[in-house]
């Protein structure tokens, strides 16, 4: 049974997000051979949130996911930003400080996340810091440079916010 729901489930991901029909309905079987399967969840998490917007729905599944294998490397990246652009900022650091301790996981995206959520609370200082943290787990040339933007983005932020400030008074 195994093979038949990893058949489904590689199909189902091969699908997304081109071919929502045909990645829901691979995906489905996956879930009927297995319901706990947590990649298979997280993939229908994935599709409520990125694709459909519907926050809440997507959070059922990925908590659904952590709970049936809480050590699984996909499902806290995709859950937190889940979190991040629903505004459950609280529960995104919580997910965030929990998943950093899980061995093999992709502590940059983790950090990024953390970057993030500090530049939509408005620390942009926080932001810059947590983003020096993101470039010592960087290992390609490319994840290196969308850092290195994303604080020339911040800092362009923060003197237009600096900026205003002055105007003000």
């Amino acid at each position: 049974m195994t093979l038949t729901k990893n058949k489904y489930y590689f199909e189902a991901l091969e699908n997304y997000p081109y071919s929502l029909p045909d990645c829901l309905e691979a995906l489905n079987y996956a879930l009927s051979y297995d319901p706990e399967d947590a990649d298979s969840l997280c993939l229908m998490g994935r599709i409520y949130s990125e694709m459909l917007s519907d926050y809440e729905k997507a959070k059922l599944y990925f908590e659904e996911a952590m709970q049936c294998d809480v050590t699984n490397l996909n499902v806290p990246q995709y859950y937190i930003s889940c979190l991040i652009d629903n505004e459950d900022y609280h529960e995104a650091e919580k997910l965030i400080d929990y998943s950093l301790k899980i061995k093999g996981i992709d502590k940059a995206t983790l950090w990024f996340y953390r970057s993030l959520l500090s530049e939509k609370r408005g620390s942009f200082a926080n932001a810059l810091k947590f983003l020096d943290e993101t470039a010592k787990y960087c290992f390609t040339k490319y994840s290196l440079d969308v850092v290195k933007d994303r604080k020339k983005f911040i800092k362009s932020k923060m003197s237009k916010k600096t900026k205003l400030e002055k105007e003000t008074k």
